[in-house]
């Protein structure tokens, strides 16, 4: 290299001065982030603004120069609005991006913006903000979800279903019931998303690079603008960590294996096998050769993106697994699993929250797969032991019975008393109250069971716990 071409200065705006060559233009290119993270731009902005303020309140800049580096990103923000702002790979990332628009739009006081901090702290920020917007978003369609499934429960208290263990008929539930579940699952994952929203709800900006800052800053401003709850109490941790990004993605990931197990019994229910349920047209697809199939190809989806989340998980515990303190280049690759993560949950909750409603039951099929099975045969083992039968008698006397019904084509409803007392003589005509699919299920009438009166009665709760969110 030449003498001349050591003291060119770099072709790189923002911090050149320490180079003596351009970046290489793939590497330019390999580096940058701003054609993914560019989704971050309105909370770039918004902690751009808070951060002018606090330094404006602190005497690190004018009011005058606050108002105008503020009028600049507000002006900004309409430009990335509007689709009217020109990103650039050469400048790396959204926050060089704007901030050099904003010298562009205000001149020299834009350079002043960025004093006391680091693009460390303030990625840390932004970060955090976009999660925690991603976040309160995700509750919603999650609530909504849930009110859905509220609605479909009270409907369906008195539907009677078969209940399955190992895919193979156990005893009669309520479909209510059933769906009850799913909406138990739901609200433990409400429940982790929101104590991980207070993690995820803690400032490091003031972190600066990995060391604090010399400029009296006071962080307490920053964070009481931006909504903060808490500040990150050591700069080393503020900038490199991304624990709070990880726990998201892992509460996603049990939000994904939940719903994707729900994903499992529609695509079972809406087959001619089961004909238990019908999925609105509009949420299934065709074929291009068989003109009879209709393919409940959102429910697949959805169990299909949850192996898309398990793997963003893998991705960032990865990522962090060898990072010494403090921020490392490697961190630029937790954004594409994390937005991915949050859109895809967003988009199956929406998908589903749209759905459920329109879900068509079909009750006939539902009571019919329930009478065939012998679903029953727990109630008369319990039958027998209420009569003084011990229960392991009980079972095998109940085991031959069924035996018999399956050679001779009868479930348990449908044979005699004769038939019956040839098992145990203990057996009198008041064992069809309890051979009854109706019986069964009001039996178990007890916090938790799938009685239609605890049915309605758990629905009631889980919509009074919902609308308690406010």
């Amino acid at each position: 290299m030449s003498d001349s071409s050591k003291n060119k200065p770099a072709q790189n705006i923002q911090w050149g001065g320490r180079f003596t060559e351009a970046t290489d233009a793939f590497v330019q290119v390999f580096t940058a982030s701003v054609d993914f993270d560019q989704k971050m731009a309105e909370q770039d902005i918004n902690g751009s603004i808070a951060h002018a303020t606090m330094l404006a309140e602190v005497g690190v800049l004018t009011q005058e120069e606050k108002t105008t580096i503020i009028e600049g990103l507000e002006a900004i923000r309409l430009e990335i609005r509007n689709g009217e702002f020109e990103w650039s790979v050469a400048l790396e990332d959204v926050h060089m991006n704007i901030e050099a628009r904003l010298t562009q739009r205000i001149g020299i006081t834009g350079k002043k913006l960025h004093t006391g901090r680091s693009r460390n702290d303030q990625v840390a920020t932004d970060i955090r903000l976009y999660l925690r917007d991603a976040i309160d978003a995700i509750l919603c369609e999650l609530t909504r979800l849930q009110t859905g499934l509220v609605d479909l429960a009270e409907r369906e208290a008195d539907t009677i279903m078969p209940g399955f263990t190992h895919l193979q008929t156990a005893q009669p539930v309520t479909f209510g019931h059933h769906i009850l579940a799913w909406n138990e699952m739901l609200f433990r994952d409400y429940e982790r998303l929101v104590d991980c929203r207070k993690r995820v709800n803690r400032m490091p900006l003031g972190s600066a690079a990995l060391a604090g800052t010399t400029y009296p800053i006071d962080r307490s401003i920053t964070a009481r603008l931006l909504g903060f709850d808490e500040i990150c109490e050591n700069s080393l941790d503020g900038v490199s960590d991304r624990d709070f990004a990880i726990e998201f993605c892992s509460a996603a990931a049990l939000a994904m294996t939940h719903m994707s197990r729900f994903s499992e019994e529609l695509v079972l229910w809406a087959s001619a096998q089961f004909d238990f349920v019908d999925l609105p047209d509009r949420f299934c697809t065709g074929s291009s050769i068989m003109p009879q199939k209709k393919n409940p190809d959102v429910p697949e989806l959805v169990r299909g993106k949850t192996g898309r989340v398990n793997g963003h998980l893998i991705s960032l515990l990865t990522l962090m697994k060898s990072q010494c303190l403090a921020y490392n280049k490697d961190n630029q690759e937790d954004k594409e699993p994390l937005f991915d993560t949050v859109d895809t949950l967003f988009n199956c909750l929406r998908a589903y929250a749209d759905m459920m409603p329109a879900i068509q039951v079909k009750k006939d099929n539902m009571r019919e797969a329930a009478r065939r099975g012998f679903s029953t045969a727990t109630d008369l083992a319990d039958y027998l032991v209420k009569k003084g039968v011990a229960f392991r008698d009980s079972h095998e006397i109940v085991g031959k019975a069924v035996g018999y019904g399956v050679a001779q084509k009868k479930d348990l409803a449908e044979m005699s008393l004769q038939e019956l007392q040839q098992f145990s003589d203990i057996i009198t005509d008041d064992v069809f109250q309890v051979l009854t699919l109706e019986g069964s299920v009001n039996a178990r009438n007890h916090l938790g069971g799938t009685a239609p009166a605890q049915v309605r009665a758990a629905a009631s709760r889980a919509r009074a716990k919902i609308s308690a969110r406010g």
